[in-house]
């Protein structure tokens, strides 16, 4: 491990729910899988674990015993580490999300902060892989939010474009984000959002209320091949990165990764290649703002 004094923030897209073990191998279902993958992550650098449910055929899940089952599988592996769920989802009701927020209780939950175009578009077919419109209004943001207020859940603010960031801005002079740090992630690379390039990744960090070099944490999350030249704009610029199979199949030789971990290792050495470090899960904590997980059963247990 590096010795540098500039920690990152490591966080690991373990699963995600688009793309099947066709795609890719590694891709865990069951929750020993889930498990196994988060070992091989925490093990390269990664302290955060952001969790897409999948039941053990591999089908997306918004179940709470889903939920429970790899959460719990994922602690008794690693022990510690900030647990992450996501929430986004496309025709599934608000309050089945926040049920599973409510019964599992992770550390962070992801909120989108805009309503977008969301599709990924293939030049070889001449033609959408998939396309939908993702819905994230303000009044669907502030139900989230107030409910990860209420459950003491520190919300991971998803944002796909520049103008997504501004939104945050009103949700603070209403007075419903008062916690800082807040934790905003920058996601590039998704047809409808802002096209994945450094100079974009300095665009939007600077958009952070703050700026990129305020006290408000941020991150980068490149989607698909673009991702690596991503994460290394925003290490530079002293951001956070997240890597993992939900994100891009593909390390920078474009050899299909065969594990979480073999990605988490590549954005843990690219991290020091600029002077940097991976943070301990102790020291991410203190970064996001995320309390010590009180000394209790992990769910499902």
């Amino acid at each position: 491990m590096s010795q540098f004094d500039d920690p990152v923030v490591i966080s690991c897209s373990i699963s995600g729910v688009i793309a099947n073990r066709e795609q890719c191998p590694a891709i865990p279902y069951t929750p020993e899988e889930y498990a196994a993958e988060a070992r091989r992550a925490v093990d390269e650098g990664a302290s955060q674990i952001h969790i897409h449910a999948r039941k053990p055929d591999g089908t997306p899940s918004y179940e709470i015993e889903d939920f429970e089952a790899i959460t719990a599988a994922i602690l008794a592996e690693v022990g510690d580490v900030i647990v992450n769920y996501s929430t986004g989802a496309i025709g599934i009701p608000i309050e089945k999300r926040i049920e599973y927020l409510r019964a599992c209780r992770p550390d962070v939950a992801a909120l989108n902060m805009s309503s977008m175009n969301y599709a990924k578009y293939s030049p070889r077919r001449k033609d959408f892989v998939f396309k939908a419109v993702f819905e994230n209004s303000f009044d669907t943001i502030i139900e989230f939010l107030t409910a990860m207020r209420d459950l003491g859940i520190k919300p991971e603010h998803e944002c796909f474009d520049a103008g997504h960031v501004a939104n945050l801005d009103p949700l603070i002079d209403m007075g419903l984000l008062d916690r800082t740090p807040l934790q905003v992630s920058l996601v590039m690379g998704v047809n409808g959002g802002i096209r994945p390039t450094a100079r974009n990744v300095a665009t939007m960090s600077e958009q952070i209320p703050g700026g990129a070099e305020g006290e408000n944490q941020w991150q980068v999350i490149g989607i698909s091949r673009d991702q690596w030249k991503l994460l290394g704009a925003a290490l530079v610029l002293g951001g956070n990165v997240r890597a993992g199979v939900e994100d891009n199949l593909y390390l920078p030789d474009g050899e299909m990764a065969k594990s979480n971990g073999e990605l988490i290792a590549k954005a843990r050495q690219m991290a020091e290649d600029v002077g940097r470090r991976a943070a301990s899960v102790e020291e991410a904590r203190e970064l996001l703002g995320v309390p010590a997980r009180e000394a209790a059963a992990p769910p499902g247990a």
